[in-house]
């Protein structure tokens, strides 16, 4: 029984290579192929990406007979990664799966369950793991002096630190699991912790080299502090230098963690794995509602989609997030900022130069570029109510228009107080950036007639792998640089940047005009007969 369990696991775990989320089918075999070496490359990819960072930090290390102290920073990046990659599926693959009341049904022993659910998130963090650990690995057999017990437990490592992987996922997937039962609405905590997750990235991204050049130069005292804060690290760098005794108790520590964890997990499935997922028991009343308009009706009905999935909101409607943060930056470099315009001498070219970075920030929203698809099999729900295509189509752009003129409001405030333009200019910014958000929105609208899939079966489809969400998305930068590009080459020889300003906010508004037309008629009729 326990290996028929596995042998399900493995074949969801690996779903993504073999089914195709688009249409819910299997793939033909060289479907298959193809996918797996597209996969390959962009793995090996990241892999050589490693590699150089791997041998940039082992070289001097070594020479400063700290060879242990690069096993513990590639170690703990590669958790990180691991953790990263596959914290996200232990909550939904061990609590959340499909068929755990037809399995805890059935006659089967819950531990056997449970071993197949952990197995398949150990397959996933190892996945992750040995995008770094491949690379450090080979590294290592390299640059350090040969020995053989040293190799051996080089090539052993990252097997037993996938097991720590395996623990921490367990952990925070538990935790998640535990919060998520008190609560009704969680899409915002993900949407919440995965913009945490991103800001982090990109901060120690943007630090990577600092960070790395800070601690080549202080490797003793970096040292001395994980051979307290980081013990098992610690040991494991030792047995990679040829220590079996520390890979004894490298492995042993990370066996009793493992085995707290799961005395922990197999106390706790069965409740949190048939737990009532935050709906609280209401008792009817009574109450009057307040009758709406079909506009309005419509309308909160689209809010209602876009705020109720958290793939929805992160991937088309991260303006909403950065145009907010740009302020704030705006606000916090307002002095630096002034300086050096003052010192470019580029006033007259300021507010073009400020519709173009707005415009930019703003076309990272591409909430109508999936929202018919979005409709999914149910769309007949939508065309049965009495309502017109048109007025459907009209909540969908309001929807966009709504949540990206509303961002962008204290972000073309500041900006003007810090350039200061002229009362023309000052009109004129807010107006062409309004009419560039309503270009995008009908524009992203029109794509998504012209290229909609109803038939997926992960909403992520349409939302994040759609040709038609590449175009929509990709379009606005293009406008935005192609007129930037125009201008710098022809524009300023027959126009001022006020009249080229001007030319650019008729050209908008006529666009966003046919655009418009064009849904509420033949988008209209495409949509009804969907």
């Amino acid at each position: 029984m326990t290996k028929a369990l596995l042998k399900k696991q493995m074949m969801e775990v690996f779903s993504w290579l073999y089914k195709d989320k688009k249409t819910g089918n299997n793939r033909t075999a060289q479907g298959i192929i193809a996918y797996a070496i597209l996969n390959l490359v962009v793995f090996v990819f990241l892999g050589f990406c490693i590699y150089f960072v791997a041998l940039m930090l082992c070289t001097p290390l070594l020479k400063a007979e700290s060879g242990w102290i690069y096993w513990c920073v590639m170690g703990l990046v590669s958790v990180l990664l691991g953790v990263f990659g596959s914290v996200f599926s232990t909550y939904s693959s061990l609590y959340l799966a499909k068929d755990n009341d037809l399995l805890l049904s059935s006659p089967i022993p819950v531990t056997h369950i449970l071993v197949s659910r952990l197995f398949g998130v150990y397959v996933i963090g190892l996945m992750y793991e040995l995008i770094v650990m491949v690379p450090t690995v080979i590294v290592w057999l390299i640059k350090a002096p040969f020995c053989v017990i040293g190799t051996l437990c080089a090539v052993l490592i990252p097997f037993v630190l996938s097991v720590f992987v395996l623990v921490l996922s367990a952990v925070l997937g538990l935790v998640v699991a535990l919060i998520s039962s008190k609560l009704k609405n969680k899409n915002f905590i993900t949407v919440f912790i995965s913009l945490v997750f991103i800001a982090g990235y990109y901060y120690v991204y943007s630090r990577a080299y600092s960070l790395l050049e800070m601690f080549l130069q202080n490797i003793e005292s970096v040292g001395n502090k994980i051979k307290i804060v980081l013990y098992p690290f610690y040991q494991m760098g030792l047995a990679a230098e040829g220590n079996l005794l520390s890979m004894l108790i490298f492995t042993l520590i990370i066996g009793c963690l493992f085995l707290i964890v799961y005395f922990v997990l197999s106390r706790s499935f069965i409740g949190l794995a048939t737990a009532n997922k935050g709906s609280a028991k209401k008792e009817y009343k009574a109450q009057k509602h307040k009758v709406a308009s079909v506009g309005n009706a419509l309308f909160f009905k689209e809010l209602r989609r876009f705020t109720g999935s958290a793939n929805y909101m992160l991937n088309c409607g991260f303006g909403i997030i950065l145009m907010p943060i740009a302020a704030v930056i705006l606000i916090i470099k307002f002095g630096t900022v002034s300086e050096i315009f003052s010192a470019l001498s580029l006033q007259s070219f300021l507010p073009l130069l400020s519709v173009t970075a707005i415009c930019m920030v703003a076309s990272m929203n591409d909430i109508t570029s999936p929202s018919v698809s979005l409709e999914g099999k149910n769309i007949w729900l939508v065309e049965s109510l009495p309502v017109l295509p048109e007025q459907v189509l009209a909540a969908k752009l309001k929807l966009h228009l709504i949540l990206t003129c509303i961002p962008a409001i204290p972000l073309i405030i500041v900006t003007e107080l810090l350039i200061k333009p002229d009362l023309l200019s000052a009109l004129l910014i807010p107006l062409t950036v309004f009419a560039f958000i309503t270009l995008t929105a009908s524009f992203g609208l029109f794509i998504n007639l012209k290229m909609p899939n109803l038939n997926w079966t992960n909403e992520i489809v349409p939302i994040k792998q759609s040709l038609g969400v590449l175009i929509a998305l990709f379009s606005g930068w293009i406008i935005i640089m192609v007129l930037a590009g125009v201008y710098a080459l022809l524009g300023r020889i027959f126009l001022s940047p006020f009249m080229y300003l001007v030319t650019v906010f008729i050209l908008f508004g006529v666009l966003s005009a046919v655009l418009i037309r064009w849904i509420y008629t033949k988008g209209a009729k495409i949509f009804s007969a969907l």
